[in-house]
């Protein structure tokens, strides 16, 4: 691990992805960040390529490995948007080493968020459903809104996202979700419904929708509807480029640097956890 007073080294998992790329090439852009390692699953198209060239910056002599572990003994960070299975081995990794371990990957369960508040004991977590500014300033207005409006007021939140998304309803609609169950104080499990088809019946008072939409290259929007009698509110984010997701886990893991063992979200990187 690398003083304190260092550039802080970053090893980058899911190198070959578009959001590995995308950190790749903004590590480069970043002061006081270090690029110390690619990482992407063995048998992996991109293994063994340049990363530099594969991010689009031109070689820069670090070259794509499945090998994680000795690569964090000489890192300061790990930050990963994978899958959640590789999240779990990581988290492991990241532990034994005592270093910062950001997690953009979405879609854990209820087992595997456990498995990573385990890990949080002894690492330095910074987990959350999605990195960028204007979507965790969203989530403080809708648990804001959520708590303002009564159940005449119901909550819907749609999201839409690129083709290729392996995961529903995505990270983001279930942190939405739990800003607006945490301004109700209701249990977002209790109250959530993920789809509709068929005769369901009249909506429940007090149930917080899910509408998925998959298609294209959208990066992706999210918006929390607030529909009540003869008036509706919307709040809305749109991602225009996978870059602001990158610099928001870069700030995430620099703010984490030298804290205690702990799993932490973007809320605390912002400080917007008493909003």
């Amino acid at each position: 691990m690398a003083a304190a007073n260092s550039d802080m080294r970053i090893v980058i998992a899911g190198a070959g992805g578009r959001m590995g790329r995308a950190l790749i090439h903004a590590v480069a852009a970043t002061k006081g960040l270090v690029l110390a390692g690619a990482v992407d699953a063995a048998g992996s198209a991109v293994m063994g390529r340049d990363s530099g060239e594969l991010s689009g910056l031109g070689p820069n002599g670090i070259k794509v490995t499945s090998d994680v572990a000795p690569l964090l003994q000489q890192a300061d960070g790990l930050i990963e948007f994978t899958i959640p299975a590789a999240t779990l081995a990581f988290a492991e990794l990241t532990a034994s080493a005592g270093i910062v371990h950001v997690i953009g990957t979405t879609g854990h369960s209820a087992e595997e968020e456990a498995v990573i508040a385990q890990a949080a004991k002894r690492a330095i977590i910074v987990k959350s459903g999605n990195m960028s500014l204007g979507v965790n300033l969203l989530a403080a207005l809708t648990k804001r809104v959520a708590a303002t409006l009564n159940e005449d007021f119901d909550i819907e939140i749609v999201e839409m996202h690129h083709n290729k998304k392996i995961d529903a309803p995505s990270g983001t609609a279930l942190m939405l979700g739990r800003a607006a169950a945490a301004g109700r104080g209701v249990d977002l499990a209790q109250h959530s419904v993920r789809g509709r088809d068929g005769m369901t019946g009249a909506r429940q008072a007090g149930d917080i929708g899910f509408a998925s939409l998959r298609g294209g290259s959208v990066v992706g929007d999210h918006t929390v509807i607030f529909a009540g009698p003869a008036e509706r509110l919307e709040l809305t984010h749109r991602a225009e480029d996978r870059m602001i997701f990158a610099r928001g886990a870069l700030h995430a893991a620099l703010w984490a640097r030298g804290k205690k063992p702990g799993l932490y979200a973007m809320a605390d990187v912002l400080g917007l956890k008493d909003v």
